[in-house]
C-alpha cells in the first residue's frame, strides 16, 4: 500500500472536460469547479485514521473503500464507494479521521478542501442539507454495523452479509478477504463457514473462485 497519495497522483487543475464529471449531478458538479481532480492507483492509501485533514474526496471513477485496522492487522470494512460518491466528510469540522480510505482500483477523484466546500454552501445553502443527509445516513449505517458485530455471531452477520449482496441464483462478488472485512473476522473463519455451506448445498462454487446462491440460508449454523 502506498501511504503517501500525492506521489502516485497526477494533478489537472482544468476540470473541464473531465470524464466523469457529466454524469455528476449539477449540485456536485458544481461542488467539484471548486477542486482539484487527482488520479491513483489502487492500493493507495488517502485517509488514515486519527490523522488531521480538511479535505472531501469526490469519485469520479473507481473505488474507494472506508475502513479500520487493528493493532494485530485485523479490518473491518465501513463502506465501499463509487463514481457520484464522496467520503472525508466526517473530519471537515477539524476533528482527526474517523476511518482509513484506500482505493479498490484505479481512482479519479475531485478533491474539495474545507474552504472550498463552506464557499460553495454559502453560495448554495441547499447543499448543506445534501451534506447533513450523507452524513445522517452513513452515521446510521455505522450504528447498524456496530449493533450486528454486537449481537451477531460470525455466521449470523455472514448470513446478513449474502442476503444484502446476492439474490437466489446470482453469483457473490466478494472475495473470502472482502467477506472478513465486512465481517470483522478472519479470512479463514469465513473460508470454513463458505466450505460449509457450499457442502450444505446452500452455495455452488463456479469460475475464478466465485460463488452462486442457490437458496436461503439456514437461521444458525
Amino acid at each position: 500500500m502506498d501511504i503517501h497519495a500525492n506521489s502516485s497522483s497526477s494533478i489537472n487543475n482544468g476540470l473541464a472536460g473531465e470524464p466523469g464529471l457529466d454524469e455528476l449531478p449539477p449540485s456536485l458538479q458544481a461542488l467539484a469547479a471548486g477542486g482539484i481532480a487527482r488520479s491513483y492507483r489502487r492500493g493507495t492509501v488517502l485517509i488514515e485514521e486519527g490523522s488531521q485533514g480538511d479535505s472531501l474526496y469526490l469519485i469520479l471513477s473507481g473505488s474507494l473503500r472506508a475502513y479500520s485496522c487493528d493493532n494485530r492487522g485485523r479490518e473491518i470494512t465501513y463502506g465501499v464507494y463509487g463514481p457520484g460518491e464522496y467520503v472525508g466528510e466526517m473530519s471537515l469540522d477539524g476533528g482527526p479521521r474517523s476511518a482509513s480510505v484506500i482505493t479498490e482500483s484505479a481512482a479519479r477523484c475531485v478533491i474539495i478542501t474545507r474552504s472550498s466546500l463552506l464557499a460553495h454552501i454559502a453560495a448554495h445553502p441547499e447543499f448543506a442539507l445534501e451534506l447533513l443527509t450523507k452524513v445522517i445516513r452513513r452515521a446510521r449505517s455505522a450504528t447498524l454495523s456496530t449493533k450486528q458485530l454486537a449481537l451477531n455471531d460470525v455466521y449470523g452477520r455472514l448470513k446478513t452479509l449474502l442476503q444484502q449482496e446476492t439474490q437466489i441464483g446470482e453469483e457473490l462478488a466478494l472475495t473470502h478477504q472482502a467477506m472478513a472485512q465486512r465481517l470483522g473476522c478472519s479470512r479463514e473463519m469465513v473460508s470454513k463457514l463458505i466450505k460449509d455451506l457450499e457442502a450444505g448445498a446452500y452455495l455452488l462454487r463456479v469460475t475464478n473462485g466465485r460463488y452462486r446462491r442457490l437458496r436461503d440460508l439456514p437461521a444458525r449454523w
